[in-house]
């Protein structure tokens, strides 16, 4: 797996921070960036909106709060840390892979990277050296990895600067320089 591009979103869907690591592709407009940031955030929010209302209709709101309050009383967490289970998480296409991992804060990791090797029909899994877990979920699981080092980073880079101001541009050249460690 290669990794093409990195992005970081913040709550309201504004890109503040880009990182084309693959130096062969087109470069886009800085126009386009926002564009295409204000659009993931978008899909993002309209598809966690569709699984979120399906979950709904299954249990009682009173009896999900009751468990929501017992598991904060118990753990001291208010929320699952696992915070990604609605919305976009990934697209698989011909050209690129891209995978969406939201914090409890709203932030948004987005990785773009190389796709997954074609396997035709015709020929057994076996034959050409892919197990059967298949691909993407393999891909998943190395950039789920990388998500949870680029949250460390950013948490020890960009949230512990004192000249930071939350939801503007990520601007420490040494969260860009430990980003460039952990990509290449």
């Amino acid at each position: 797996m290669k990794i093409y591009s990195l992005y970081i979103l913040n709550k309201a869907g504004g890109l503040i921070y880009q990182n084309d690591v693959n130096p062969s592709l087109n470069k886009l407009g800085a126009n386009d960036y926002l564009v295409l940031a204000g659009t993931l955030h978008g899909v993002h929010a309209i598809a966690s909106k569709l699984t979120h209302s399906t979950n709904l209709n299954k249990e009682d709101p009173s009896h999900i709060t009751q468990n929501n309050n017992a598991s904060l009383i118990n753990t001291g967490k208010s929320q699952n840390s696992d915070s990604n289970k609605s919305g976009l998480q990934s697209i698989e296409t011909d050209f690129f892979n891209l995978y969406i991992f939201q914090t409890l804060t709203g932030l948004k990791f987005i990785i773009v990277t190389s796709p997954n090797p074609v396997v035709h029909n015709l020929q057994p899994i076996e034959s050409l050296g892919i197990s059967s877990r298949g691909e993407l979920s393999k891909q998943c699981t190395l950039v789920k990895d990388i998500y949870n080092q680029l949250y460390v980073l950013y948490s020890d880079y960009v949230m512990k600067d004192p000249f930071y101001s939350l939801d503007m541009p990520i601007k420490s050249s040494l969260f860009e320089m430990k980003v460039k460690e952990l990509i290449s």
